[in-house]
């Protein structure tokens, strides 16, 4: 299997393109971001299956053994439009920055002749990346990203927050209180909040998530109390053994979220065909480096096989069959744009 090549497929001249428009007029992405068709609803069909690309600003970049992999922008950006070519892919959660560079290649595009990258598509704004991993402040988690007034005024589809509760640390008491005014705030303008929230511990000088059904039901609690109101409130969740237990403790939608990348897909298939069996709150995936960084594996092919377990209910073994009819589709799709 060849690997994904980012550059051939998002030449270099589209990053000068990008910068150049922001130099030349940083206000194209205000308005290419109010003018630009969004879905009528959240999903069509009750299930989402969103890219999750916010990593590189809570200062997580290793990709393997390769510790600054997610801090090349072009990889990440070529990687994240990639997926976007994927029919079975709602959209993007990410930083502001992030978005940005998409709305200006979406204007790129469309200025070119080319297919609209973003129309009909979800942008999630990633609200709270302060957290910052290995400071001794990881745990107090404040808005660090774009304001509930500003995912209104640039047209976004809602936004996400991370929350880490670890019982030793009183930073985590913050970061409730941030992540429940922000939810309220969200509220007030009419858009969605997609909540993380995880049980931490202390671990070698780090955190580590405790994926048990029990941890994760205590804190699905918490959670969804979280603001003035749940009524536009989802979860995004990791998967464990006895996920019915974690399903039954909200009747919240849930998004199965993936972790780091091991470069081999078929694990996180399984865990999205077990946890949509779960429960029926239990809607789709919001997963980012396991899709954009399978290894060798073109990163279509990742994001295809999740959508069509998530959309079409397929089962696992017919998304890893249907994987060659994936492989480098349309990979000189977007090169012709920026020759």
């Amino acid at each position: 299997m060849q690997a994904f090549n980012d550059k051939e497929f998002l030449p270099a001249s589209a990053l000068t393109r990008i910068t150049e428009i922001r130099v030349a007029d940083p206000e194209c992405t205000l308005r290419v971001a109010r003018t630009r068709k969004r879905r009528r609803t959240l999903t069509p069909d009750g299930r989402l299956n969103i890219l999750a690309a916010d990593h590189p600003a809570r200062r997580v970049t290793k990709v393997g053994d390769d510790p600054v992999g997610m801090a090349d922008r072009h990889a990440y950006l070529a990687r994240i439009v990639r997926v976007l070519q994927s029919e079975t892919v709602d959209g993007v959660m990410a930083t502001i920055d992030v978005l940005e560079d998409l709305l200006i290649l979406h204007h790129l595009l469309l200025e070119a002749g080319g297919t609209a990258l973003l129309d009909d598509r979800l942008l999630i704004a990633s609200l709270n990346r302060g957290g910052l991993a290995g400071a001794v402040w990881e745990m107090d988690d404040p808005v660090t990203g774009a304001s509930h007034a500003t995912c209104a005024a640039m047209n976004l589809d809602g936004a996400k927050l991370l929350l880490r509760i670890c019982d030793e640390e009183a930073g985590s008491l913050d970061t409730l209180l941030y992540c429940s005014r922000a939810i309220t705030e969200m509220n007030a303008v009419g858009l969605p909040t997609f909540l993380e929230p995880l049980p931490v511990v202390k671990n070698d000088g780090g955190y580590r998530v405790v994926k048990t059904a029990e941890a994760l039901a205590k804190i699905v609690g918490v959670a969804s109390a979280l603001g003035d109101s749940s009524r536009c409130l989802w979860l995004k969740l990791p998967y464990c053994e006895n996920y019915e237990a974690v399903a039954r403790a909200t009747t919240l939608p849930i998004l199965l979220l993936g972790g780091e990348s091991v470069g081999d897909a078929t694990p996180l298939l399984r865990e999205i065909a077990a946890g949509l069996a779960a429960g029926s709150n239990v809607r789709g995936a919001l997963i980012g480096r396991n899709v954009l960084f399978p290894g060798a594996e073109d990163p279509l092919v990742v994001a295809q096989a999740a959508g069509s377990i998530i959309h079409h209910n397929w089962t696992v073994e017919r998304a890893l069959d249907a994987q060659g009819t994936w492989r480098g589709r349309d990979m000189k799709a977007m090169a012709g744009y920026f020759a």
